[in-house]
């Protein structure tokens, strides 16, 4: 939060422990935003069973683990409010409860404001239950076949029981996950992933609990392989790991990574808070965290294979295969053991305090916001090399962390119209070999310094990004260096990086919220270059010559921005720029133009994608809005906060808060060099699209008819400005905001008046930039879902809507036919 609203959270938390109201219809409103939320992470995504449901179910006999933790439809049916406020009163207690303050603050201050909120609040005398069952020692391998629809692809896991998070062995098999998978150096990504080609995605699943767990190892399969292929593959990784010692070289990766992944989690203040919780309820210390490092770093090849053995017991292992439902299909059946039985809570209802919310005009108002502060922004130097690099250095010298951004002005927005998702495959290719290293060779140098390294391209611009200790910088600059200017592209790279990209685009075809946005680009832009969306056709068809053709039109110093923050000055920074890139030659051809993508669809489109059997459909709304450098840039940003910026925003509170219809609702406002669009979406059930798009409409043409009220508009603009705050801590962070600003072409200067910006805005600014950009009439819609539910219902309000089933989906028409 931002630190100016530090005692009015105090006083929430407080009220919350202490008082907490629970009615039916608050009850009944929440409920239904769980069953939204299982529906949404678990029934429609395509592994949502495998994560949510059957990892631990297959895992556990008589321990409560074993039951899903977002619970079923029938278990949310069957809870009533009495069973909330008992739950409510049995665990909410100052006793049970840990409080992190991290940040901005006066700590004399802050003891007053917790004594004040918490020191009246009186725990009860009753016991909290510890006693939890111990989980029996499994036997036998366990082995299940499941079928489930909407999955594109199969997968595959293997999982086996690991000790509690205070076991003395769990920093090795911390080594041992990184040694795994952590990076595209760990076993898993190189055998599975690159060299043998047989999985799209590989990952492990190790979550600290207090009683014993599950250590899961996944993979999701290439296109045309087969579960009992990766099955074969994770079980030969597993052993390898097992039955051989580590080299010394993989153990020095593994705890390189870890030791900057916590480095990187301690730049935030909630990355410090939720360290030094987690130490304090896991391990009753809140030094713990440092332990733990020095745990890990301690760590041997000894170590990892005894641990590894401990872990990797084949009696003990749990495999599902998980594969795509057709007809006439059965499989085995997994659910939650009848040994697992729920915990009574038996507390006597005079003992259970119940709440009222007190009229509007009695209740408790929260104490007033402290005045703004602004956030803490290095200040910044500024050089442009001989060759055009311009080079921007912001110094951070908390930690020993630095971030490195090289951003040119071009993104997919320069592709041609025949080789959508150029740029990103460009961009992609960049860390997978040049003239001298393979990519095998640049992710064994990166990883064993424990930095990271990555590239990409969005819409107007593409970038590679590093990450490193700055005890390691010029090793990790040689690397960065080399991606950025020799690429090679080889055949075998491309192939692989094509075939990847497809396997992810046959997974976001399966995912209504992914197909919404795809299709609400087209409706949005058309086939205007911010309406090209990269397809099967369109990636099938790059070539080598077109990935060297893009980089050397585009990827060159004249048309770059090096940003480098964190543990460097600014004179050691421009010698790092001027070493690395002083020499990057330019080309003599000018640079392309950028391309027009002011144009747009002449009219509003109504798009219903056909997905049958999914289990929840995706509403959206889209309208085009302004470029980062229009001067309704933050009115309409303070608008569209008010709209769908958060929890408490608008269209949240009427679609989830009010009446449960999503587990969360909002709306983006993307501006970007031609004007960006603005997109209105939820998910819900089937059955409720109509009423969610309904709902969506009135917010919008409320808020563009209706002045908004000071409270609300000041509330908004402190969201804005402690995400803000929150962008800018990491040096990650801010390399990304100050390189962003630079492609739009304003000076990094523009960071440290962002809260005055924001705070500058008025309630008319606000209201004549929603009444000129929120315009219902002129939206576009988009629902993605099991239509039968839904399209008679939308096509009566909107005759316009177009019916595409999935299967006819096309994305590189205009029509999407």
């Amino acid at each position: 939060v931002p630190a100016n609203h530090l005692q009015r959270v105090l006083w929430a938390e407080a009220d919350r422990m202490g008082s907490l109201v629970v009615n039916e219809e608050s009850f009944d409103s929440e409920r239904d935003v769980v069953k939204e939320e299982l529906r949404q992470r678990v029934l429609a995504s395509p592994y949502g069973r495998l994560f949510f449901f059957y990892l631990p179910q297959v895992n556990y006999d008589v321990h409560p683990y074993g039951r899903p933790g977002i619970g079923s439809i029938e278990d949310l049916d069957a809870a009533t409010v009495e069973d909330v406020r008992a739950f409510h009163a049995l665990y909410y207690r100052p006793d049970n409860a840990v409080l992190v303050v991290s940040g901005n603050f006066d700590q004399a201050q802050l003891d007053a404001w917790v004594d004040q909120y918490f020191g009246d609040i009186s725990h009860p005398d009753r016991p909290i239950p510890r006693d939890y069952p111990t989980e029996p020692e499994h036997t036998q391998p366990r082995e299940y076949t499941v079928y489930a629809p909407n999955v594109p692809l199969p997968a595959v896991m293997i999982s086996y029981p690991q000790p509690a998070s205070t076991d003395p062995d769990i920093p090795v098999l911390m080594v041992i996950d990184g040694i795994l998978a952590t990076g595209e150096n760990s076993r898993l990504y190189n055998s599975l992933v690159y060299d043998q080609q047989i999985a799209a995605q590989v990952f492990t699943n190790l979550e600290a609990t207090q009683d014993p767990g599950a250590y899961g190892v996944f993979a999701i399969m290439s296109e045309g392989q087969t579960a009992e292929a990766g099955q074969a593959a994770l079980a030969a990784q597993i052993a390898r790991l097992r039955d051989a010692p580590v080299t010394q070289a993989e153990l020095d990766e593994a705890k390189n990574e870890i030791v900057t992944a916590t480095l990187q989690q301690r730049e935030t203040a909630e990355g410090r808070a939720d360290e030094l919780a987690d130490a304090v309820i896991r391990y009753g210390d809140a030094a713990y965290a440092d332990r733990l490092l020095a745990a890990v770093q301690s760590t041997t090849a000894a170590d990892v294979q005894r641990v590894a053995r401990r872990i990797f017991n084949e009696n003990h292992r749990a495999v599902v295969r998980y594969l795509p439902q057709t007809e006439g299909q059965t499989g085995d059946t997994i659910r939650t053991s009848p040994r697992i039985q729920a915990r009574t809570i038996n507390i006597p209802a005079s003992e259970i305090p119940t709440f009222t919310l007190a009229p509007e005009g009695q209740r408790e108002q929260p104490p007033a916001a402290g005045t703004p502060i602004d956030a803490r922004i290095p200040a910044t130097s500024q050089r442009t090399l001989a060759n055009g690099v311009r080079v921007i250095v912001a110094p951070n010298r908390a930690l020993p962390l630095i971030s490195a951004d090289l951003r040119i002005a071009s993104g997919g927005s320069s592709d041609p119209a025949d080789r959508a998702g150029l740029a990103s495959l460009t961009g992609d290719l960049l860390t997978r070999g040049t003239a001298t290293r393979s990519a095998t060779d640049i992710a064994s140098q990166i990883e064993s310094l424990g930095a990271s390294i990555s590239s990409g391209a969005g819409v107007d611009s593409s970038a590679v990004s590093l990450q490193t200790r700055s005890d390691r910088v010029d090793e990790a600059f040689t690397v960065f260096a080399d991606v950025v200017r020799n690429p090679a592209f080889a055949s075998e790279e491309l192939d692989r990086a094509k075939s990847q990209a497809l396997d992810g685009l046959q997974v976001a075809l399966s995912q209504p919220g992914s197909i919404g946005g795809f299709a609400m680009t087209r409706a949005v832009y058309g086939m205007n270059p911010y309406g090209l969306i990269a397809s099967p056709t369109s990636i099938g068809a790059i070539t080598h010559d077109d990935m060297a053709n893009y980089h050397h039109s585009y990827w060159r110093p004249d048309n770059a921005v090096l940003v480098i923050t964190g543990d460097v000055s600014a004179e050691e920074g421009f010698a790092l720029a001027e070493r690395f890139f002083g020499d990057w030659a330019r080309p003599s051809s000018p640079l392309p133009a950028r391309p027009d993508a002011s144009a747009h669809a002449a009219a509003p489109r109504t798009i219903v994608v056909d997905l049958p059997d999914t289990g929840q459909a995706a509403v959206s709304m889209g309208l085009r809005g302004v470029s980062r450098t229009d001067a309704d840039y933050f009115p309409l940003l303070v608008a569209n906060n008010v709209l769908g910026g958060g929890y408490s925003a608008r269209l949240n509170y009427e679609i989830r808060i009010r009446r449960g219809l999503s587990y969360g609702a909002g709306s983006s406002m993307q501006a970007r060099m031609a004007p960006g669009p603005i997109v209105a979406s939820a998910q819900t059930r089937n059955d409720a699209a109509v009423q969610v798009y309904e709902l969506m409409r009135a917010e919008i043409q409320r808020i563009a008819s209706e002045p908004v009220p000071v409270a609300e508009l000041t509330s908004r603009k402190a969201v804005i400005i402690g995400g803000f705050g929150r962008q800018i801590e990491t040096t990650a962070g801010l390399a990304g905001q100050i390189s962003t600003l630079a492609l739009y072409g304003l000076p990094p200067e523009r960071l440290g008046t962002f809260v005055a910006d924001v705070s500058a805005v008025t309630p008319e600014q606000a209201q004549t930039a929603a009444r000129t950009y929120f315009d219902a009439n002129r939206a576009d819609v988009v629902v993605v879902g099991d239509a039968r539910h839904f399209y008679d219902g939308l096509h009566r309000l909107r005759p316009n809507a177009e019916r595409i089933p999935v299967s006819e989906l096309n994305l590189d028409t205009e029509s999407l036919r």
